[in-house]
């Protein structure tokens, strides 16, 4: 019986427990909806606010852009009042112009009216003094018309030769500003083959896909080589080829070793850039250091500032007129050399002197300077003798000659620049030019003779003297200057120089 009663009393508390549990239960269950239920009221509060929040800034806005329609309305309505006023009051600006031209109209009729009647009257008179003078004269009005165009003909065309020599001298005070701003048009505006061979070069590539590597993302690497470099890179469909352009042949060879040497490499960033530029810098101003020692070595010339032989390095960059500087120069100075073996004078000077003469073509900054001065200069910055320094700065005629070495260094150089073939000009050219140039002279009346002279830079033409006076010499001259110029395609000038002397010739028998 006591364990039934135990059992009973372990059910009894066990569904006492039950219904306590579910008892705790419920009332959890009442307190999760009461909150669920104030939560979900919260929601609803918050949404409903935020609903009205966004209702007023709608209408806010809305209301506000009514208003700026209504303000650009009205800003419109004024400028169309403000055009209107304006137009009607140019319209009675013109009306009242009309009428004050009607008035003008009127007394200009007038006026022409009064001037036909006593313009009528001064031809009648005009006749009548024609009448008068040609009685008292003896000469027709045509024959006197005429002698009086003749007279006038003649002192026009000698004050005309008189004020041509007057702008002529003028303009040579200011030759050679002008000639290097026409030089720089010229280079600007007509691509020769010269312009193109002396600002281009073509950097070689295996296969265009590094061109893409060169360029860099969004162009960085591009941008990066032609900031270091100072030379404009381009990057077009050519297969297989880089574009260096740039007037400096020094950069572009800075550009294109430092591009053979990145794509060699492999890696292009711009910092590695930066470092392949500056190293190749050093290593060509070594090369040019290295170039300007070998050419003094070579011609026997010692004791050379360090200074003049990096510049003469230099010259291996440049050209004039599609002939390398560094060969011109070392022609010059063998030149000279044997010039001055054969007139017995001073060897050596004269091979220093044919060397550096062009030397003011290739310093690093370009003073506005003859070419020829700025090297005679630099000879006297750096210690050279004062018959050296002379040669250089007389070699183009800007200063007086006062030794015997500067007239060889500018016979030779004129020798080696207008030799055929050294400046880009065939023999089959160079004659005919010289002979086009003495054919253009011998076609004027009065001329003897022709000769084309220093490689047809100059053309001396003999006039017979009963033939053409002192005057007619003068504009004779100016006319086959002009129609070589217009006529003729030469390299630098060509001074025309007409003689003109009587000669009295008899025989004694």
């Amino acid at each position: 019986m006591d364990f039934v009663f135990g059992i009973i009393g372990a059910v009894a508390g066990v569904i006492v427990a039950f219904i306590v549990q579910a008892a705790l239960l419920k009332r959890r269950k009442e307190q999760v909806i009461k909150e669920a239920e104030k939560e979900g009221e919260n929601l609803k509060k918050n949404k409903i606010f935020q609903a009205k929040e966004k209702f007023l800034q709608l209408k806010e806005d809305h209301e506000t852009k009514v208003k700026d329609r209504e303000r650009k309305m009205q800003s419109g309505e004024d400028r169309v009042r403000n055009k209107e006023a304006n137009l009607s009051n140019k319209i009675e600006e013109i009306n009242r112009k009309d009428r004050q031209i009607e008035k003008n109209q009127s007394s200009l009729d007038a006026k022409i009216k009064s001037y036909e009647a006593k313009h009528q009257e001064m031809d009648k008179m005009h006749q009548k003094v024609v009448v008068e003078l040609s009685k008292v004269s003896g000469m027709s009005a045509e024959d006197a018309k005429t002698s009086l165009v003749e007279s006038l003909k003649d002192e026009a065309r000698t004050s005309a030769m008189a004020h041509i020599n007057e702008i002529t001298e003028e303009a040579k005070l200011n030759a050679n500003r002008e000639a290097k701003k026409i030089v720089i048009q010229a280079i600007q505006r007509v691509a020769t083959e010269q312009a193109i061979e002396n600002s281009v070069s073509v950097f070689n590539i295996e296969s265009d896909e590094v061109k893409g590597r060169i360029i860099g993302r969004e162009g960085r690497n591009i941008r990066a080589l032609e900031a270091a470099t100072g030379v404009e890179i381009i990057v077009d469909d050519t297969p297989e080829a880089i574009i260096l352009s740039c007037f400096d042949p020094i950069r572009r060879e800075i550009a294109r070793l430092a591009l053979h040497q990145l794509v060699s490499d492999g890696r292009i960033h711009p910092a590695r850039i930066e470092e392949v530029v500056a190293k190749t810098k050093k290593q060509l101003d070594e090369e040019i250091a290295e170039t300007g020692r070998r050419t003094c070595i070579d011609l026997g010339i010692h004791g050379l500032h360090a200074e003049l032989t990096r510049m003469v390095g230099r010259m291996k960059y440049r050209s004039s007129y599609g002939q390398n500087l560094l060969q011109h120069s070392r022609e010059v100075a063998n030149l000279c050399a044997i010039m001055a073996t054969e007139l017995g004078l001073n060897v050596k000077l004269a091979k220093r002197a044919g060397l550096l003469h062009d030397i003011g073509k290739v310093p690093d900054e370009s003073p506005e300077l003859p070419h020829a001065i700025l090297g005679m200069q630099l000879a006297e910055k750096y210690g050279e003798k004062p018959d050296v320094c002379n040669a250089i700065g007389a070699h183009h005629d800007e200063v007086e000659m006062t030794t015997l070495i500067s007239p060889i260094v500018q016979v030779c150089d004129a020798v080696s620049g207008a030799r055929p073939g050294a400046r880009r000009e065939i023999v089959e050219s160079y004659i005919k030019r010289i002979k086009d140039l003495e054919s253009l002279a011998l076609g004027y009346d009065g001329v003897n003779t022709a000769y084309a002279i220093q490689a047809g830079r100059e053309l001396r033409v003999l006039v017979e003297a009963n033939k053409v006076t002192d005057a007619k010499a003068d504009e004779l001259s100016f006319e086959i200057s002009q129609r070589i110029q217009t006529e003729m395609t030469y390299p630098g000038q060509v001074k025309v120089t007409l003689i003109r002397e009587k000669r009295a010739v008899n025989y004694a028998k």
